[in-house]
């Protein structure tokens, strides 16, 4: 399986997006500072994930949730503003 997440800073209220096979270990990596975007908004929150039985669906949609579109769907339909 693998899983698109979306993370929210505690510090900053940003929202991250990504993908993974292991969302647990993803976010202890992101909370440990071991991903160059991330590790300026430490400490982060998991807020929201879903699972996909194929890597390219969850590519796919990992990079809907970044589009325009897809950051309005993710305030209307996902996490709390």
């Amino acid at each position: 399986m693998y899983y698109v997440y979306i993370l929210r800073s505690l510090k900053s209220g940003l929202l991250y997006y990504g993908y993974t096979r292991d969302v647990k270990k993803r976010v202890e990596e992101h909370n440990n500072g071991q991903s160059k975007f991330t590790k300026g908004h430490v400490p982060w929150k998991l807020v929201w994930f879903c699972g996909f039985k194929d890597k390219q669906k969850a590519e796919e949609f990992e990079l809907y949730l970044k589009s325009g579109s897809g950051k309005a769907f993710v305030y209307k339909r996902l996490v709390e503003k």
